[in-house]
């Protein structure tokens, strides 16, 4: 497994991103040593990439990340129609790639320096499977949907914030730590909450699709997120919201009953409540002059 090191601070950055339909017989450009990292997540199909001599087979929910120094082209055609996420970024810090192999490893602690920024390694695999696909897939296309307002600041700071996060995911890729029972049904149920957060929450049916009982579900969550199914499908429809309000001139009404509100009036509480400013007011920083 190619390990690739990054020295941080500074932290990488986000340069741009895209969804891409490739077609039947279609691949991958062939291009070297371009300069920046191309990060590829593929949705449906599969993706064949050589880069320097090895083969990459992609498959739905997982990433490889190309790498700036190198040549890289489409191995095969694709043999079906195949929807993947491409990625730009870079570094102006430091960054190695190590041929290793997966193994335990003793956490690293940093030495604590005092008037200085406190220098780390963010180590990510370079190929591999998402620890949570349906959640990279969200900020994946968070990132693109913003690129159509071009270079407004405050834009491309969220385009920043959320590539950070998605970063910090791959580099989880990296620990696999053992999945207990608990954690696994509470990843099923937010898997569940994010796909259906549009419709009518009702407490058995969560438990009937997922199979687990309603209170086991609320206790797992609990432990592994700090909430209730409740609370997190409402933090996770009102981070919607926040979307529509940047993207779309929806009334407040209109994006209330988008993302699974009834009532207008108790989307504005609820979403003053967690973000300390009303859905009126959080608009009027993005767009007011």
């Amino acid at each position: 497994m190619t390990i690739l090191n990054f020295t941080v601070p500074p932290l990488p950055e986000y340069i741009n991103s895209g969804l891409t339909r490739a077609p039947i017989h279609g691949g991958h450009p062939n291009r070297k040593n371009i300069g920046i990292f191309d990060l590829l997540v593929v949705m449906k199909g599969r993706l064949d990439v050589t880069e320097n001599g090895n083969p990459y087979e992609i498959k739905p929910g997982m990433y490889l990340i190309l790498r700036p120094d190198t040549h890289h082209f489409g191995t095969n055609g694709c043999t079906e129609e195949t929807d993947y996420y491409w990625l730009h970024f870079q570094t102006s810090g430091d960054w190695h790639a190590d041929e290793t192999v997966q193994a335990p490893r003793k956490e690293e602690v940093p030495e604590l320096k005092a008037m200085a920024p406190n220098y780390f390694t963010v180590k990510i695999p370079q190929f591999g499977t998402l620890p949570q696909p349906e959640k990279a897939m969200e900020l994946l296309a968070t990132m693109s949907s913003l690129v159509q307002y071009g270079h407004q600041a405050k834009f491309l700071w969220r385009q920043q914030v959320v590539f950070q996060e998605l970063i910090e995911q791959l580099a989880a890729a990296l620990d696999t730590p053992v999945s207990s029972p608990s954690s696994a049904c509470a990843e099923r149920a937010a898997a569940y909450l994010r796909k259906h957060y549009r419709e009518e929450f009702k407490v058995q049916e969560l438990g009937d699709r997922i199979n687990f009982h309603p209170v086991y579900i609320a206790r797992c969550m609990q432990k592994e997120f700090g909430c209730s199914p409740v609370e997190y499908l409402q933090r996770y429809r009102i981070e919607q919201a926040k979307m529509l309000l940047m993207q779309t001139d929806f009334n407040i009404s209109r994006i209330a009953e988008e993302v699974g509100f009834n009532h207008a009036a108790y989307f504005t509480s609820c979403f003053t409540k967690q973000e300390g400013i009303s859905p009126r007011k959080y608009r009027q920083r993005f767009f007011m002059n």
